[in-house]
This record gives C-alpha cells, sequence and structure tokens, in this order.
C-alpha cells in the first residue's frame, strides 16, 4: 500500500486532541474523537495491506499477525512494564488490584470488557486509571483478529458481495450502537459490537479506493477535516457516545482519507513535517500520556493545574519519541530479528507482566485492606426479586413474630448502611430486609436512563411488597444526584468526577418529580410507619485517597479531614426543603445523618476522617466507620424502649 504522509498528519489530529482533553485542557472538551479518528484510520489502513497481499497472492494470516504482535507489542510492553514499580509505590490497595487485574487483560487484548466490567458506582476515577486507555487498542486487536478472517472467506467465495457485506455489518453495528448509548451506555462505550462500525467505515474505504488509489477533491476533503476539527471542539462529555454523533468525526475522516490525496490543501496541510512526525510517534504518544497523568493524580493531594498536565502532555511527546526510536522502529524493520527471535524477546516481558498482575491481584484483594462493608445477608434483595428471593420466602425467613421489622429501600448509599443497620435490629430482636437498586431513585413510576425497564419493574415489584406488609420503611438514597442530576463540588478542590446524573421521567407529566416523590411516601403512610434519610454529607475527594496522599505528602497529622457544612446546606436545599415536607406528614420521620458529622467537633465542618479513620468508601457513601454512627443513632431514635 502507498505510503500516505496526510494520514500520519491525520493521526497526529487525532492523537492532540486525545492529549489535551485527559489534560482538561480548556477547549478541546470533544477531543475524545481522536480515537474514534484512529478506529477509522486503522480500518482503512489494515483493509488496505489485506487487500493488496490478497491481490498479489501473497496472503498469511501469520505473516499479518507477525506484523501486528511487531507493530503493537513492543512498545505497549515498555509502557506497561514501567508503570509496574509505579503502581506498587503509588496506589492503594483498591488501586493496585484494579491495575493488575487490568494488566492481565491488556495482555490479552481484552482490557475493553475488563473495564467495562469495573464501570459502576464503586470505580476508581477514572483519571487515576493509568491503562484505562488500553481499551481501544482491545477494540483494534478483536477487530484485527476477525476481520482478516472473514475478508479472507469472503475474498474466495463471495468476492462480488464483499463490499456489500462490509457494509451490512457496519449498518448492524451501527444500530447496535444507537441502542447502546440509550440502554447500556458503558457496555455500548467499551466493547467492540458498537464500534465495529467505525472501524468497518474505514474497512468500506479502502475497499472502494482497491482499483483507484484516491479521489482527489478539494471540497469534500476540507468539509472532512472540518467534521473532525468542530467536533473536538463543539462536543463534550456530555454527548452521548459512541451514537449518531460519531458520523461527524467518523465521516469526516473517511473523507479525508478518499478525497485528501496528494494536490489536496487538506494533503497539503497534513502533509508538513511537525503534523507527520506527530504522527509517526502518535501511537506511543497514546500509550505514555494516560499513565503520566493518572500518575501524577494519584500522587497529587490536589487536581494537578493545566500548567502540570501540558507539560506532562509535552513529556508524552518526547517519550513518544524514544520510544519510536529505539523501540517502535527496530521491532517493524523485518530485518532487525527473525520471527522466532521476536516472539522470544516479546515473551519474557509478557510473563513478566502476567507474573507481576497476577502477584498484585493478590495483594490488592488480600483481607484487611478493604473495609468490610457489603451486607451479605440472605435478607438482602439486589435488583429485583426472584425465586430464591421470592416476597414471601423472604419474609418467613427474614421478619421476627415478635420485634420490630423494618423494610430498608434504596439504592447504593442504602446499602453501605444496610450491614450496621441490620446489627443493631438485630440485637433488638427485630428483622430487617433490604430491597436495592442500584442508581434506581426507589419510588414507582419513575425511570432512568439507561436504567429505565429493570428500575421499572424492580422498584413497582418492591412497592407491591411494601403495602402489604406492617413493618416499618427506611427510604435511603443519594437525593441530590438522583433528584437533580447534580455531582458535587466542595470548593476546596474535591470536585465528584464522572458524567451528571440524569433526569427521571414519572409517569405524571403534570406533577414535579419532588411532589411524585412525597406524594407516594404519603399514599404508603396511610399504611405503616416511613423513615426517611436525609442527603448523607458528600465529600467531594475521594476521602481514603486523601489520607493515602496526606501520608505520602508527608502532611498527614492528627486534625481531621472536613468539608464545609454551608456548602452542604447550599447544595442540597431543595432536598432539605423536600425533606421538610415529608417531616410534616403524619406517620413520616427524617433521620439525618449529617447531624452525626456536621457541625459536631469541628464548628461548621463536616468530618470526612475520625481519629484517622475515612468516613467514607469514596467520595460518597459512608463508610462501615459512619454506617456505624449512624446505625447507633438510629437505635436510639428508633428501637430504645
Amino acid at each position: 500500500m502507498q505510503y500516505r504522509p496526510e494520514i500520519d498528519g491525520l493521526r497526529a489530529l487525532a492523537v492532540v486532541p486525545v492529549i489535551l482533553f485527559h489534560a482538561g485542557v480548556s477547549g478541546f472538551s470533544g477531543g475524545f474523537v481522536g480515537v474514534d479518528v484512529f478506529f477509522v484510520i486503522s480500518g482503512f489502513l489494515i483493509t488496505g495491506i489485506l487487500i493488496d497481499d490478497l491481490e498479489r497472492g501473497k496472503f498469511s494470516l501469520a505473516y499479518f499477525y507477525e506484523r501486528r504482535i511487531r507493530r503493537i507489542l513492543p512498545a505497549l510492553f515498555a509502557v506497561m512494564i514501567v508503570c509496574m514499580p509505579l503502581a506498587w509505590l503509588w496506589l492503594l490497595p483498591d488501586q493496585l488490584l484494579e491495575f493488575s487485574e487490568s494488566v492481565i487483560a491488556t495482555v490479552f487484548f481484552v482490557s475493553n470488557i475488563f473495564f467495562w466490567s469495573k464501570s459502576g458506582y464503586f470505580e476508581t476515577a477514572a483519571e487515576e486509571k493509568p491503562l484505562l486507555h488500553t481499551w481501544s487498542l482491545a477494540v483494534e486487536e478483536q477487530f484485527y483478529i476477525f476481520f482478516p478472517i472473514l475478508l479472507l472467506y469472503l475474498w474466495k467465495y463471495r468476492k462480488s458481495l464483499l463490499v456489500h457485506i462490509c457494509v451490512f455489518l457496519g449498518i448492524m453495528s451501527f444500530v447496535l450502537c444507537e441502542i447502546g448509548w440509550r440502554e447500556a451506555a458503558s457496555a455500548n462505550f467499551y466493547l467492540a459490537p458498537a464500534r465495529g462500525w467505525e472501524l468497518l467505515s474505514g474497512a468500506i474505504a479502502a475497499l472502494i479506493t482497491r482499483k483507484k488509489q484516491t479521489f482527489a477533491n478539494n471540497t469534500l476533503s476540507s468539509f472532512g477535516l472540518i467534521a473532525v476539527v468542530c467536533s473536538v471542539f463543539f462536543y463534550d462529555r456530555g454527548t452521548p457516545f459512541p451514537s449518531y454523533y460519531s458520523l461527524l468525526p467518523v465521516l469526516g475522516t473517511v473523507l479525508v482519507l478518499l478525497y485528501g490525496s496528494t494536490g489536496t490543501l487538506v494533503a497539503t496541510v497534513l502533509s508538513r513535517k511537525p503534523f507527520v512526525m506527530i504522527g509517526l510517534i502518535s501511537y506511543s504518544a497514546y500509550l505514555w500520556h494516560q499513565p503520566l497523568f493518572a500518575f501524577q493524580r494519584v500522587r497529587s493531594l490536589h487536581a494537578p493545574d493545566e500548567i502540570t498536565l501540558l507539560g506532562l502532555s509535552f513529556l508524552s511527546l518526547v517519550l513518544a519519541y524514544l520510544s519510536w526510536r529505539f523501540i517502535e522502529a527496530p521491532f517493524r524493520k523485518h530485518g532487525f530479528m527473525s520471527r522466532e527471535k521476536v516472539f522470544t524477546a516479546l515473551s519474557f516481558p509478557a510473563v513478566i507482566l502476567l507474573v507481576g498482575g497476577f502477584v498484585g491481584s493478590i495483594y490488592g484483594s488480600s483481607p484487611g485492606l478493604y473495609f468490610d462493608w457489603k451486607d451479605t445477608s440472605e435478607c438482602v434483595v439486589r435488583n429485583g426479586f426472584d425465586d430464591d428471593a421470592h416476597p414471601k420466602k423472604i419474609s418467613e425467613k427474614c421478619f421476627q413474630e415478635n420485634g420490630r421489622n423494618f423494610i430498608l429501600v434504596g439504592d447504593s448509599h442504602a446499602e453501605s448502611v444496610s450491614k450496621k443497620l441490620r446489627e443493631v435490629i438485630e440485637n433488638h430482636n427485630g428483622g430487617l430486609i433490604t430491597l436495592l437498586r442500584d442508581a434506581c431513585l426507589p419510588i414507582p413510576d419513575t425511570s432512568r436512563k439507561p436504567f429505565q425497564r429493570a428500575c421499572v419493574k424492580d422498584k413497582n415489584d418492591y412497592w407491591e411488597f411494601l403495602s402489604r406488609t406492617s413493618a416499618t420503611v427506611i427510604f435511603a438514597a443519594r437525593w441530590r444526584l438522583n433528584l437533580f442530576g447534580k455531582r458535587f463540588n466542595n470548593g476546596e478542590g474535591g470536585v465528584e468526577t464522572g458524567v451528571s446524573g440524569q433526569n427521571y421521567i414519572i409517569s405524571d407529566e403534570n406533577t414535579t418529580l419532588v411532589n411524585h416523590l412525597i406524594e407516594q411516601i404519603r399514599k404508603l403512610s396511610k399504611k405503616k410507619e416511613v423513615v426517611v434519610f436525609s442527603q448523607i454529607p458528600e465529600a467531594g475527594w475521594h476521602v481514603p485517597h486523601r489520607l493515602q496522599r496526606l501520608e505520602n505528602s508527608g502532611q498527614i497529622n492528627l486534625l481531621p479531614i472536613t468539608t464545609s457544612y454551608e456548602v452542604y446546606q447550599n447544595e442540597n436545599k431543595q432536598i432539605l426543603s423536600m425533606l421538610e415536607q415529608l417531616e410534616s406528614l403524619e406517620r413520616v420521620s427524617v433521620f439525618r445523618p449529617e447531624a452525626l458529622v456536621c457541625d459536631t467537633s469541628v464548628k461548621g465542618r463536616c468530618l470526612n476522617t475520625s481519629d484517622g479513620v475515612s468516613l467514607y468508601l469514596d467520595d460518597d457513601h459512608p463508610s462501615p466507620a459512619y454506617a456505624e454512627l449512624i446505625a447507633r443513632a438510629f437505635e436510639q431514635h428508633y428501637l430504645q424502649e
């Protein structure tokens, strides 16, 4: 396949926005689309190489995979080996565990599946995962494994249908992608089936140009380049991705590949030496930037400023050049090493990485290194009733005839206090059933994308169960995020990461969500007593990690970590108003966990730690220490004679 320097320039246009986006540089809010540009380029180049080999009758799967191994593994393994001692030095046990598991997943090219499986409420902040970016390499490798086999079969037996089948598969993948971002956003982001259409777009472009290398057209190629640039500057974290929004950078890249040949304005610009040079080192730059940013964030007490991250961005380019010059380029030359020697040379770092990952995963998961907070009782129902947790069965098993019985309903905030509540309730000969559904407001007839169907069904089943029992009902949830879609900023450098919560849809469009919640609890309180937990104070920063960083920086002392009580009150005005309305209802009481940590030993502040122990699992979920305080206070209010 003829070398086109403008494609290296296009790689530069892909990698620089990705790096600056991850650095948080203002103006590059859509820099993540660079990954999609890479996917299209990969599909285009790989298909072109395969077609060239097939046309010359020299196609060999073994040779193809050897070239991919020479291209990808040496630099990747080098970066991972550098990361391993740094991870052992600086990561907390939970971070080390995930890092070690991600090392193993990366070696086997399934890190996209691994990171998808880890996405959820208690995941480590994405910015602190050194190997998170390898998910895209896994997607590409999975494509490289299966696509050549499909292409070889079609070339031999269905050559006339080759383009048509690729188009069909691309459309199917795009349809899956469109469904996916609405129903399963995390799987849609990480997994290959929803990304396949981007790689296939490049493949189709290569098939179109098979007989004629390029179609020079200034207008179309310029439009394509503008489309890519616009998506970099105008998309942001709130843009559903991948989705139909991805069409802009994907089709823009296709237009550049198809029509931006030598002689066009686009080719002239992208073929400039600085663009080409960055394009040549783009793979290594992509590999280095995420570990540099992640370890800096892990080590920093406060979020690194833009200047620091820009400096690390430049450092990633320097390391990328060295990596390209002394690792990538030599290994890609077939005269440098024979196939056998390459495989032997790469087997040593592979073994080191696998052994290191295995040892790290054992150490990271050792007993005593984690908070013991999970409620493993048979009386906990997670994500809906089933045959083992049928309402009648669980009532007979968990409720006590002569004691006071409770049902705790809620999300992960309810789960984090369930174990300690159960202990005090059972000490008073009572019973507790816990009904959980993550990211799900515990009120019937409400739904939240992307959890709609399961969330609605489980809650309505729960609610029917509540109405049939005499037990006191406890509601605990992250009200602020669930009701208003707001994440927390403590005003002191602790800014919670993640996409803002998505608003719920209620069955009665003329009723506000808060009024709907109040009305449902009012109806329930006619039949039984109801306890509503107020909003547990959010910390903004990951408290256990902050403790570790204070220790690493030598700043740890006996003073507790705290946040502003005034900020808590201001951020939760709507929630506090709602709780006042609930408290005015008969047979409804409000239990206030914030009273246990806010404005107590430190005036005007909310405790994040006590006697050097974290009161939080992360930035918002109570740790066992805080859950113990909550349980003891609950005992005094509701269980004492």
